[in-house]
């Protein structure tokens, strides 16, 4: 961060109002998987080669992480007038949303690399998959939450044995926070925007391959809910790969949604700014739907910004009203329980479809798990 951005970030004026979040989301987790159980122990036992407990963990995610399902919508096909419309859901994950991918892909870093702690700052999901993770690695997982955040998850994490640490402050003062303590203390710095970039693309960048192996080629569009816009940067470098290698006849649209004026992916694109420009911070006004998409900063926005225009895609806005509706329709007409802030892609998808009927084709939208 500039010396500008830390000055704006020094002149935050933050609410001592807490946050109960919905930002739950319920994933089989490992406690009654005897199979991981018995791979943990070999994991954990240092008597054991390197390559040995790499390759067990290795085989932890192979089984347990990924690989989820990608389900034909058909009644809310009929419901919204445009086919095929296809949910990618990645509440199949052990906790219940995407954040097991980079959290299992950067714990085995940890260990290839020899920390013992790895940091990182969370408002719930990404704390559960990296304690999860970092349980099953037997290393120590230090967490920084903000304050005045109030979440379910908080008991998960520290069931795992994660360490929590409060921080004054927002989700970025977080981030700024634990990487400050991370870089000083040695850990394993998992945050977004760090040196493990390319790592955390590339796990979600497996979410394009499962994607293609399912539909054999790329669909017309991903819709996709953004914060720091690392999951859509990750999805869109791994349809570039299948691009380049021949595996698909052309490259996606990509289509970002999130919380009403509260991102800057979203403002840039939609007041056409080259890249992302930081928000106000004490006009970001947080609640129980909108916190997991919110940012006054996205870490990875110009990587996302890029990857819509790129593809001539699109990015819209999401009142909470309308994702609590999105998120009720996907229950009733497919059976799907979701986190409302994860339909905010969704949502984008279907305002360019009421603006300029989508010609039917194949759409994939990406979601994530809720109690």
């Amino acid at each position: 961060m500039n010396n500008e951005n830390d000055k704006h970030q020094q002149n935050i004026i933050y609410s001592d109002k807490p946050y109960d979040l919905i930002d739950g989301a319920v994933g089989a987790g490992f406690d009654i998987n005897l199979e991981v159980e018995k791979l943990r122990q070999v994991i954990q036992d240092k008597s054991y080669s390197l390559e040995d407990r790499l390759e067990a963990f290795e085989d932890v995610i192979d089984s347990e992480v990924g690989d989820t399902n990608l389900v034909r919508a058909r009644n809310i096909e009929r419901e919204i007038g445009f086919r095929q419309l296809y949910l990618k859901f990645e509440g199949g994950n052990p906790s219940g949303t995407q954040k097991d991918r980079i959290a299992f892909a950067q714990v085995m870093d940890a260990m290839r690399r020899g920390y013992d702690t790895i940091s990182l700052a969370t408002c719930g999901n990404y704390g559960v998959a990296c304690s999860m993770a970092a349980s099953v690695a037997g290393i120590k997982c230090k967490i920084y939450v903000p304050e005045t955040y109030h979440t379910k998850r908080i008991q998960e994490i520290s069931n795992y044995g994660a360490e929590i640490i409060r921080i004054p402050g927002d989700y970025e003062n977080a981030v700024q926070v634990s990487s400050v303590e991370a870089e000083k203390s040695e850990f394993y710095d998992a945050n977004p925007g760090g040196n493990n970039l390319m790592l955390q693309l590339r796990a979600y960048g497996e979410i394009a391959y499962e994607i293609y192996d399912e539909l054999r080629d790329a669909p017309k569009a991903v819709a996709v809910p953004v914060s720091n816009g690392t999951t859509l940067a990750g999805i869109y470098r791994g349809f570039v790969s299948l691009y380049k290698r021949g595996k698909t006849s052309h490259m996606p649209k990509f289509v970002a949604g999130s919380s009403f004026k509260k991102n800057p992916i979203i403002q840039a694109f939609i007041n056409n700014k080259e890249t992302c420009e930081d928000l106000i911070p004490e006009k970001i006004k947080e609640s129980v739907i909108n916190e997991p998409l919110i940012n006054w900063h996205s870490i990875d926005g110009d990587l996302a910004l890029n990857a819509i225009r790129s593809t001539n895609g699109w990015a819209a806005d999401a009142t909470d009203k309308n994702m609590l509706s999105l998120s009720k329709l996907i229950r009733e007409k497919e059976g799907m329980s979701v986190l409302p802030a994860s339909t905010a892609g969704f949502n984008a998808l279907l305002d360019l479809h009421k603006k300029e009927p989508l010609v039917n084709d194949r759409f994939v939208v990406i979601l994530t798990g809720r109690n």
